[in-house]
């Protein structure tokens, strides 16, 4: 089955750009040059993967990142500027999952929409965790706390999963970056504290003294064995 990708992007040759390598290695993509086109074309075509520029005109990358979360956990790439530092911090705390900074290159574009697709849809054989309220399952990719879902981002449930997993395991934000982008992605330490902000949010009863998710101050992040 062909995979759908919506491309929003206000900049028709990069727009054009993007969408012939992406059809190139068989995915179908569809152009939204704006915010508001974007959300429509969204819930029309319910694409597979989002690559978002967050500069659009309008209503702003950061925006349909908000609105589309409310949504859906499909997996959103962003496009970033060199100079967009806080925007990229913000995408990722609004629940994007990966970042491509401009210029990028086709080869890596396509690379990163790749991985995200294969984490998003691939087949899981680990166990499902039960740990204190919590049901975790690797094949559906879910989690459910007290019997209800919470819906997670792929990143938030690879993160979720590789901790949990290893539950009274302590490991490095180096190591957690190294697992949740891969070794070819220089991440810095406030893109992984988001993604454990943003997991916490939604695992946690009271995420400001988390049962589940714990730092270990000097060290990094660990999952409670004890929880």
């Amino acid at each position: 089955m062909i995979q759908r990708i919506l491309i929003v992007e206000d900049d028709a040759r990069i727009a054009d750009l993007i969408s012939k390598n992406l059809e190139a290695v068989g995915y179908e993509c569809h152009r939204s040059p704006d915010g508001g086109r974007a959300l429509a074309d969204f819930a029309r075509l319910k694409p597979a993967l989002v690559v978002l520029d967050l500069g659009l005109p309008g209503m702003d990358g950061l925006e349909v990142t908000r609105r589309v979360r409310k949504e859906s956990d499909v997996p959103i790439l962003m496009v970033t500027a060199r100079s967009g530092e806080s925007d990229k911090l913000l995408g990722l705390e609004l629940g994007a999952d990966d970042y491509i900074t401009k210029p990028f290159s086709t080869a890596e574009l396509t690379a990163r929409v790749r991985a995200l697709l294969r984490r998003s849809t691939g087949t899981v054989t680990e166990r499902v965790l039960e740990i204190g309220a919590l049901r975790i399952d690797p094949g559906r990719r879910s989690l459910e706390r007290e019997g209800s879902g919470v819906p997670l981002t792929t990143l938030e449930f690879d993160l979720l999963y590789f901790l949990a997993s290893r539950a009274g395991r302590v490991f490095s934000r180096e190591a957690l970056m190294e697992h949740v982008w891969g070794s070819d992605r220089v991440v810095d330490d406030r893109s992984i504290d988001s993604l454990i902000s943003r997991v916490r949010r939604k695992l946690e009863t009271d995420p400001s003294n988390p049962r589940y998710l714990q730092t270990v101050w000097g060290a990094g992040y660990r999952f409670a064995d004890t929880a």
